[in-house]
């Protein structure tokens, strides 16, 4: 330490003091402890403390005292938890202050607090870096229009990030429902053309389709989608990150069809192949179901359900093997017993193993379409052990998946509230 005398130090934290060596503080487990092991005159101490005695070389600390004890005892075991009956917010507050994360809280605590995070929403941040009221001078120009691209980036990717990305957000959800109901209702037989038309009558009802009213809402709502991944894609920091996003992608794939179908149209004309290229477009038009995905833009619960499943593959394989392995076993034992063995009586149903894995998927998920059923004794006790065990190997791996999906829920929405707090803050700064 290159400030103070005496072989020893004193820490005054709420009235509690605990006194250290000097060589003790030179790696101290929590930050701003250490860092008076580097301070060279009193300035620098009372950067990092309160106040300090120079007599009796003690830095007083106004901090709870008692989340200090507990914090103390994490240096000293390695277990960090949360002092009883004070907030836990509180406490990460005092976390933050000397140093601590909440990966460093046992992981009851930890569950603990993203709870209470996610109900209170709130956000704390590390140390402000410290800046005197003369170092927020007038911001150069590309400072100015990086904060302006910011602005747009979170109004287009962060539905609650202020009033102009909510009407945005909004916007675009009605949108995805009108496309939906045009599409729904295009499937109707008074808005379907008939089947039967020649070739010529098929290509002007194509040619005349766009300009229905069905064809000028569907155009109305591929120009907004086109819009609005345009505007997305200028405004995001890392265009190559922003191409390989899954909602993005979806985004490709919903928007694309549309502009395939269209030339398609322009150029087959009356061609002989139209016939071939109507059932085409009609696959392409049929991909606009994937508009639905893109509500997952703006609701925290179908986010939830992609990062679920990103975070929990190994599991879902594991659920796939389980499934895979008594399909095997049961579709096997099942055409054995009722159609290979000579019992006098054949069941067609089971004629062969893929044919029986029918059967074993929908009585392994209890679904039990009924379409197929063992005859024989042997069979039907078959079908009883395969229902129960599909109930055991299902439920085997949910409990995993159950709480990988409470925690993303948590985790999106206390990210979600971070934003709209930070930005709230940053139009009142």
């Amino acid at each position: 330490m290159n400030f103070g005398r005496g072989p020893s130090v004193v820490l005054n934290v709420g009235g509690t003091r605990y006194s250290f060596s000097r060589e003790v503080l030179k790696d101290f487990p929590l930050r701003r402890v250490s860092r008076l092991h580097g301070c060279l005159s009193e300035q620098d101490v009372l950067e990092v403390c309160d106040d300090y005695d120079r007599e009796r070389n003690e830095y007083f600390f106004d901090r709870h005292s008692e989340a200090f004890g507990f914090i103390m005892l994490y240096v000293r075991h390695g277990h960090l938890r949360f002092v009883p009956h004070m907030c836990e917010l509180s406490f990460y507050n005092e976390m933050i202050y000397w140093g601590l994360e909440g990966s460093h809280l046992d992981y009851c605590c930890q569950r603990r607090l993203d709870d209470r995070m996610s109900e209170t929403c709130t956000y704390y941040a590390a140390e402000e870096p410290k800046g005197g009221p003369e170092g927020k001078g007038r911001r150069p120009p590309a400072a100015e229009g990086g904060k302006w691209l910011e602005r747009m980036r979170r109004t287009f990717e962060e539905p609650t990030s202020s009033v102009a990305a909510q009407v945005l957000a909004t916007v675009s959800i009605l949108f995805v429902i009108v496309s939906m109901v045009v599409l729904c209702a295009s499937t109707l037989p008074e808005w379907r053309a008939p089947e039967n038309r020649s070739v010529e009558e098929q290509s002007r009802y194509t040619a005349e389709s766009v300009r229905e009213p069905s064809g000028i809402i569907e155009a109305i709502c591929i120009g907004w989608f086109t819009a609005e991944c345009i505007v997305r894609f200028i405004v995001s920091k890392n265009k190559c990150e922003f191409v390989r996003r899954p909602l993005n992608i979806i985004d490709l794939l919903a928007i694309t069809p549309y502009y395939i179908s269209v030339l398609m149209t322009v150029f087959t004309g009356e061609n002989s192949q139209l016939q071939r290229a109507g059932v085409t477009l009609r696959v392409l038009r049929m991909m606009r179901i994937f508009w639905v995905i893109k509500l997952a833009r703006h609701f925290i619960g179908l986010q939830t359900l992609g990062l679920t499943l990103k975070r929990c593959y190994r599991e879902m394989v594991m659920l796939l093997v389980f499934i895979c392995v008594a399909m095997a076993i049961f579709s096997a034992l099942s055409q054995l017993l009722e159609n290979g063995l000579d019992l006098g009586t054949k069941n067609k149903d089971y004629a062969s193993i893929p044919a029986a894995c029918w059967w074993v998927i929908i009585s392994m998920t209890t679904v039990g379409y009924g379409d197929m059923c063992p005859i024989t004794v042997p069979g039907r006790i078959l079908g009883g052990i395969c229902v129960v065990s599909g109930i055991v190997l299902l439920a085997l791996p949910i409990t995993f998946i159950y709480h990988s999906f409470v925690q993303c829920y948590h985790e999106l929405k206390f990210r979600s509230a971070r934003y709209s707090r930070s930005l709230s803050a940053e139009f009142l700064n």
